[in-house]
């Protein structure tokens, strides 16, 4: 198993680690997978807190039958197109050697690289990649595949971040020829990219770095570029020079590969839907939501043409693309034939995935976890081999002014997600002076006291006065909240730096009550730490293994 000593780097980087069971967008299934392996082990390949599943994967992977030379020749030509750095070049070159292994993650091809948590993905995985190279003595190669046949428009085209005064801010890439309709990675940029980028500038604080960023990106986001091709360059460019190996998963060249996994589902479409709604239904036995759970009939298969990507639907016993239908028989046929002429689906993507490569483990975010859950089934009827499972690394990145306040401040980490004012007014309170709350607190005691022998003595004359006494007491207590809440309002005007520290810190951890790393763009932190941030990434995050077990709080 990969060691687990941690850089001192990194512990002097992490400010606080927070159990992901406290942070409610986290699914529970990522806590038990870490944590509880046990009551989750029918829905994985194997323990990765387990030396012997690492050795017994490894071996499996290893053994399997793949075209090695095929693999890094397509990775070479992929990287020559787009002038990858030496580092990955000499990785994907490993791929020719039997012995070597992949450690894959993967994301769409979004506009400037998508949300933080991209970065995050893939330098999870340059490092569990070296942990594996030093605790197994194997070859292994970090892998990120930008999934470029997705037709989510809408889930790309948008950048966030946060403007020079700390507001939210969201850029969207009109609408490019066939988005919507073709797979994202194959939409050409227009001239319209240009002016994204350049009302990036307007937008983004100045920095040191931000020539260098806005000229990079100028040069990978450019008018007549593939979006599948700009984000690959782009996390070139990022982590390259770490090994990292990036694939374009619409490559033509890399269907061959999969053909036999197309012909296989077609064959017999109905079968992947029913081993996948089995394992649906186990992970809900265990107490946990699938993800997905197909319909008896799906395939897991689109068809890829001129005219998009169509979804490919049973029709009898025949198959309905667009508003064609045609002879099962025959598209099997041309599936094994021309493979470049469809494109898997969110289920069979993983498995064309681990042919094309030796993967040992897949690297992934929660709803990933989940997916890979319900496929075991599919890979052993598919005859591909299965590998481990890790969760990415989840953090928030805060810079030394928010590191200041959450050190001078005792705000709970999850308390900044509200975006109303509740955590703030008790921040403030915590700011009186104590005398203030005991004042008041002291008063209401006295009176209580007072309505109490009052009360006593009240009821042996008239019972029915007892309620009067009540409710006056209540009105008096009111009036001591009004009291204590005039003073907190009084002490907001005059402490308004507090209130902008705050502001502003809760701007950077949840921007819109979301989580940083799942909103704000990739762009937005490159700006503030240079094409470098891998660099220090890789210094300041938890071993990899570790990456499932809370989520941390990091000062860069």
């Amino acid at each position: 198993m990969p060691s687990r000593s941690e850089p001192a780097a990194a512990a002097a980087a992490i400010r606080d680690a927070i159990a992901v069971s406290r942070l409610p967008w986290i699914r529970p299934l990522v806590g038990a997978y870490a944590n509880d392996f046990g009551s989750v082990a029918p829905l994985f390949a194997g323990n990765p807190a387990d030396p012997a599943a690492w050795r017994e994967t490894i071996g499996r992977v290893q053994r399997a039958s793949r075209d090695r030379a095929r693999l890094a020749s397509l990775l070479a030509a992929q990287q020559d197109r787009r002038g990858a750095p030496d580092a990955a070049r000499r990785n994907a070159a490993r791929f020719a050697d039997p012995a070597t292994v992949a450690v894959v993650t993967g994301q769409q091809a979004g506009v400037f690289g998508g949300p933080l948590y991209t970065v995050l993905k893939a330098v999870t995985t340059i490092q569990l990649a070296r942990l594996i190279e030093r605790e197994h003595g194997v070859a292994a190669v970090p892998v990120f595949w930008v999934e470029a046949e997705d037709h989510d428009w809408e889930e790309v085209r948008t950048a966030t971040v946060l403007d020079r005064d700390f507001t939210v801010a969201s850029l969207t890439l009109h609408a490019l020829e066939g988005a919507g309709e073709r797979p994202v990675g194959s939409l050409k940029l227009d001239a319209g990219i240009d002016q994204m980028i350049s009302a990036l500038e307007q937008l983004l604080a100045p920095t040191e770095f931000t020539t260098e960023v806005l000229g990079t990106l100028r040069r990978r986001y450019a008018d007549g570029a593939t979006l599948g091709t700009a984000c690959a360059g782009w996390f070139d460019d990022l982590l390259g020079r770490h090994g990292l190996v990036v694939f374009e998963s619409n490559d033509p060249a890399a269907k061959p590969v999969a053909a036999d996994l197309f012909a296989r589902e077609l064959a017999n479409p109905s079968r992947a839907a029913a081993l996948v709604a089995e394992s649906a239904a186990e992970m809900s036995r265990l107490g946990h939501a699938p993800q997905v759970e197909p319909a008896a009939d799906a395939v897991c298969l689109f068809y890829v043409s001129d005219a998009g990507r169509q979804p490919i639907k049973r029709q009898g016993a025949d198959y309905l693309i667009g508003e064609t239908v045609r002879p099962a028989s025959g598209v099997a046929a041309e599936a094994s034939a021309h493979p470049e002429r469809f494109s898997p689906n969110v289920l069979l993507r993983p498995l064309v995935q681990d042919r094309l490569f030796p993967t040992v483990c897949y690297v992934g975010g929660p709803s990933e976890l989940a997916y890979q859950a319900e496929l075991g089934p599919l890979y052993r009827e598919m005859g591909v081999e299965r590998p481990l499972l890790a969760s990415r690394t989840s953090a928030t990145l805060v810079d030394s002014a928010a590191g200041r306040f959450l050190d001078r401040h005792d705000v709970p980490y999850e308390a900044f997600q509200a975006q109303d004012e509740l955590a703030l007014n008790k921040l403030l309170e915590s700011q009186l002076p104590p005398s203030v709350d005991r004042a008041i607190e002291a008063i209401g005691e006295y009176v209580g006291a007072r309505a109490d022998e009052l009360k006593a003595t009240v009821e042996r004359i008239d019972p029915t006065l007892a309620g009067v006494i009540d409710t006056t007491f209540d009105r008096i207590r009111g009036t001591l909240d009004t009291m204590q809440t005039k003073i907190v309002q009084a002490s907001k005007k005059k402490d308004d730096t507090l209130r902008r520290q705050f502001i502003r810190t809760r701007a950077l951890l949840f921007p819109d009550g979301h989580p940083q790393e799942r909103l704000l763009n990739v762009a937005f932190f490159v700006n503030r730490y240079g094409l470098t941030i891998g660099d220090r990434l890789l210094d300041a995050l938890p071993p990899a293994l570790d990456a499932g077990r809370a989520h941390y709080i990091v000062s860069l």
